[in-house]
């Protein structure tokens, strides 16, 4: 019987991610591309972390008759869950595999490892001796070229891809069972669902840094395909979705898509997109969304505002669209030929602002944008960051909410065109960019998360992860979940409704709600506002309480002891 194994290292593309909580298509198609091929076969699939965690694992990769990993990160992040594989790492624990064949693809087949910010990819030449083969093509066609010529790599293309959209939707239906092998399945798991891949203002060069437009113009899969992969997925028991694997929602089956750098969008098949993946799926807990383009929204008000109507009526709230802005600096926007005009940005954080800035069911605005920036681009000086700030300050000033701001350092992507400039802009401007993180942090963002959640709001259902001490981290699944601390101890990977208490510069702290003041930790009830070390020490002094009443008389300030009553619950 033919067994092969995948390995996720993880990925972080421009329109995909792939790291824990989320699983990126790319594990599902290959399954499907297996299972398409032999109903039969047995398909392993095991996340880098596992591996990490258990190099027992190993013995199980070594018995397949197939190796494929998925690797590779061009676009920095920062993870919780999981951490992308390194180059160093595969040759650390695939070295000593001998028997199966083994393949890489995903964005390190294609570009090499990004590691980090600021920094060049590693090539690829560091993996070369560990696989018989490196497919900088789509890894599911690669694999299905594989099988039907009995793993003879020598016959096939391994850049081969894929003829149109409708080649992976088999695939994408039979390879949707494999999710149930994630270790985060079913609660703690959001898949990642591909609209279509390619970019419209690839006819124009697109972005310097960015490697979408390298995939060519936008090839669209039709709403059936995207709805009969939602209803298999949900099927299999999948709650947690996000349509994200795509450079911008708003321009799915955009009309003048392939001939106009900004193509005009189709509200009403946007809206036949979502009924249908409510259809197809009507429970989920968390439909959401990534990318889109401010510079759409800008030219497209009328067609886009429309379109965020009809996301948020099948969506679920606390949903973020995030924007490339990458800049504001007009030098830098023109040398990098970025998508859109300090004006223009504005003007879609307006709209969504407009449209979506009303509070859902789970704590958070409806639909908020999410502003995404980088440095170290061509023609960036020390003004870029004046200007920058600038903006943001605007935003902040004007009352309007952005739900995160990403300041990233850009990684030179072989063939775009910061890959010939290099990360020369990041060194030379190093203490500018640490200088703007800190600052936008004291004085746009942790202001900007008291206005977005203000003291006292519940944000429901929070996923604890990890700890740091006495501290709990937790988010609650989606789009650029915040990151939640509770002080305490408490079981991990579980659910909880919180109340916020306080704020970091990009975090905020929460404690459980209802509190079981009987049972909570010391360093829980300090963190309710006016409680405090000595009267925490009170409460644990005079614990059983029976009633709020009793509560009441063991604090010595009648405003905290109502405070208080705010958070707790008494049988």
């Amino acid at each position: 019987m033919l067994r092969v194994s995948i390995l996720d290292g993880y990925v972080d593309e421009p329109t995909c991610l792939g790291v824990p909580p989320y699983i990126s298509p790319y594990p599902r198609y290959i399954a499907g591309a297996v299972w398409d091929f032999d109903a039969h076969a047995t398909v392993s699939y095991v996340t880098i972390d596992q591996i990490r965690s258990n190099r027992a694992l190993l013995d199980d990769l070594s018995k397949s008759d197939l190796l494929v990993v998925i690797a590779g990160m061009s676009v920095p992040g920062r993870y919780l869950s999981g951490f992308p594989v390194s180059p160093q790492e595969l040759v650390f624990f695939l070295a000593g595999l001998t028997k199966p064949l083994k393949l890489l693809c995903g964005p390190a087949a294609r570009y090499g490892f990004g590691m980090s910010g600021g920094k060049p990819v590693q090539e690829i030449s560091v993996v070369e001796d560990v696989f018989d083969l490196i497919a900088p093509g789509d890894g599911e066609i690669v694999v299905q070229e594989l099988l039907k010529n009995n793993l003879k790599k020598g016959t096939i293309d391994p850049s081969c891809c894929r003829s149109s959209p409708h080649a992976i939707a088999d695939f994408a239906i039979k390879g949707s069972k494999v999710i149930s092998q994630h270790p985060f399945f079913p609660h703690y798991l959001i898949t990642e669902i591909e609209t279509y891949r390619g970019c419209p203002r690839s006819i124009v060069g697109g972005c310097s840094f960015c490697s979408e437009p390298r995939k060519g113009l936008p090839s669209f899969r039709t709403i059936k395909d995207i709805c009969a992969e939602v209803g298999a997925l949900y099927r299999a028991g999948v709650r947690h979705m996000r349509i994200g694997n795509q450079p911008c929602i708003f321009s799915y089956l955009a009309k003048g898509a392939g001939e106009l750098e900004f193509p005009v969008p189709n509200p009403e098949a946007l809206e036949s997109l979502f009924h249908g993946i409510r259809s197809a799926a009507p429970d989920l807990k968390t439909l959401h969304i990534d990318n889109a383009n401010p510079g759409i929204i800008a030219r497209y008000p009328d067609e886009c505002r429309q379109i965020a109507k009809s996301i948020i009526q099948y969506h679920t709230a606390g949903d973020v669209a995030a924007f490339g802005v990458e800049s504001v600096d007009p030098a830098v926007i023109k040398k990098n030929n970025l998508k859109a005009s300090a004006e223009e940005v504005l003007a879609a954080v307006r709209l969504l602002n407009e449209v979506g800035s009303q509070r859902g069911t789970n704590g958070l605005p409806e639909l908020l944008p999410g502003l995404n920036f980088v440095f170290g681009l061509d023609g960036e000086t020390k003004k870029t960051f004046a200007l920058d700030y600038e903006f943001l300050k605007k935003i902040f000033d004007s009352d309007l909410l952005v739900r995160r701001i990403n300041l990233r350092q850009v990684i030179p992507i072989p063939e775009t065109k910061m890959y010939e400039i290099g990360e020369k802009n990041v060194r030379k401007h190093k203490s500018e960019f640490h200088h703007f993180k800190r600052k936008v942090r004291e004085t746009i963002e942790r202001p900007m998360l008291q206005r977005l959640v203000p003291q006292g709001t519940l944000l429901a259902q929070v996923f604890t992860e990890i700890y740091e001490g006495k501290l709990t981290f937790a988010r609650q699944m989606g789009s650029y979940p915040l990151l939640v601390g509770i002080p305490g101890v408490y079981p991990l990977h579980r659910f909880y409704n919180v109340k916020i208490v306080d704020y970091g510069y990009r975090s905020l702290t929460a404690v459980p709600f209802p509190l079981d003041v009987n049972e909570a930790p010391r360093e829980t009830l300090e963190a309710i506002p006016g409680v405090g070390k000595k009267r925490a020490v009170r409460i644990l002094a005079g614990r059983p309480f029976h009633t709020k009443e009793e509560l009441m008389k063991a604090l010595d300030d009648p405003q905290i002891a109502q405070t208080l009553g705010e958070y707790v619950q008494l049988d």
